[in-house]
């Protein structure tokens, strides 16, 4: 049998795309902290409180996120983008936010535990 050279170049062609997606999706997934910093002013109004409660929907104990993985809070934030989590406050905070943003929110604060 003889190969189709057609089939070879869409096969490069489509592995080669393919390799170019991972790699740009990688990079997007990395945050940057400085950049986090200047989106986390919305968050110190309640995650920079130590023992802070909320009143709505209903007494609720708000976490501190200084220090958590990263991994950890740019999950937690897209679960209450989509509904996945139920806080009403986290959810509109969440629906203004973009994967960067949740990246560089992310690695801003996995790298102190202070805030």
């Amino acid at each position: 049998m003889h190969s189709n050279p057609v089939k070879k170049r869409y096969g490069v062609l489509a592995v080669s795309a393919a390799t170019v997606l991972v790699l740009s999706a990688s990079a997007w997934a990395e945050g940057d902290p400085v950049h986090g910093r200047g989106r986390a002013q919305m968050c110190e109004g309640c995650h920079g409180i130590a023992d802070y409660r909320t009143a709505y929907p209903q007494v609720y104990p708000v976490p501190k996120i200084g220090g958590q993985e990263s991994a950890y809070v740019v999950k937690a934030l897209q679960d209450y983008k989509t509904g996945a989590r139920k806080h009403p406050t986290m959810r509109a905070i969440a629906a203004t936010l973009s994967d960067q943003d949740m990246a560089d929110l992310a690695a801003y604060y996995a790298g102190d535990a202070r805030k």
